[in-house]
């Protein structure tokens, strides 16, 4: 497989906060792709680089990454118009638009409020918004949690579970004259996922474009929330993986290129 270099990218947002890009030239519609919570566009490269012809544009969320770390508005109107700005300044929309967890729902919300500048939606682990304050505030302990800096990769790894996505964040910790430190800001994170917990059901039921919903067999929903969301969309294809979590990009790899590749085509 070519393994191209990817090529780094900024666009401002409408609050002048910085939202990085990593571009991989090729042809064709780009495919644009939308990590999670707590993640970058870091983790979705091995999913970049199985489209070797395709061009694809790897988003670091606001928040998260290289993009601004502390931005004032984390609404989800805000993840929206980042979105459409990069979508606008790669050109060559409509796109392949995906996203995982809670790039699944912003990928939804931008879907549903611009159906011109996406040609396939595809949703892996994601569904209409949800989730407690209890739950929200549980995760950002966790993120607090974190025995930063860390002295090097292994070790962080090793600390926060010695899985897939413990090397992922690993992988994506930055590197400081004190040790390695998460590039996102736990309380950011609460704020960010808190914005996600109202259910939006009518931005789903507007989506147009033929749409894929993809499930890790161990992920984060029971089957009545799957069945449910899946059956409110327009044009819905749902794929159940055999394996794989909630980050079934990063643990269920092949068969998730296999669902992504084979409706992309």
């Amino acid at each position: 497989m070519h393994a191209r270099t990817p090529k780094r990218r900024e666009v401002r947002a409408r609050d002048g906060a910085r939202i990085a890009c990593a571009v991989l030239d090729g042809t064709g519609p780009p495919i644009v792709l939308l990590h999670g919570l707590a993640g970058s566009g870091r983790e979705f490269l091995p999913t970049a680089r199985a489209f070797p012809e395709r061009r694809v544009v790897l988003v670091d969320q606001r928040g998260h990454g290289a993009s601004t770390t502390l931005p004032a508005d984390v609404s989800r109107e805000a993840f929206v118009d980042d979105v459409v700005r990069v979508i606008d300044a790669v050109g060559n929309s409509p796109v392949d638009l995906v996203g995982q967890s809670m790039g699944a729902h912003t990928a939804m919300l931008v879907a549903a409020a611009r159906p011109d500048l996406v040609r396939h939606l595809v949703l892996l682990e994601g569904n209409e918004g949800g989730g407690t304050a209890e739950e929200h505030e549980a995760l950002g302990d966790f993120l607090r949690s974190w025995p930063v800096p860390f002295a090097g990769r292994e070790q962080a790894a090793k600390a926060l579970g010695g899985g897939p996505l413990a090397r992922a964040w690993a992988a994506d910790l930055a590197a400081t004259a004190d040790g390695f430190v998460p590039r996102f800001d736990a309380d950011v994170m609460v704020r960010a996922i808190t914005a996600v917990a109202t259910p939006r059901w009518d931005e789903w039921e507007r989506v147009t474009a033929p749409t894929l919903v993809v499930y890790g067999r161990d992920g984060m929903f029971t089957e009545h929330q799957r069945a449910s969301f899946a059956a409110r969309g327009r044009d819905v294809a749902r794929v159940d993986l055999s394996t794989g979590s909630h980050d079934a990009h990063l643990d269920a790899f092949d068969e998730w290129i296999r669902a992504l590749a084979g409706f992309l085509a």
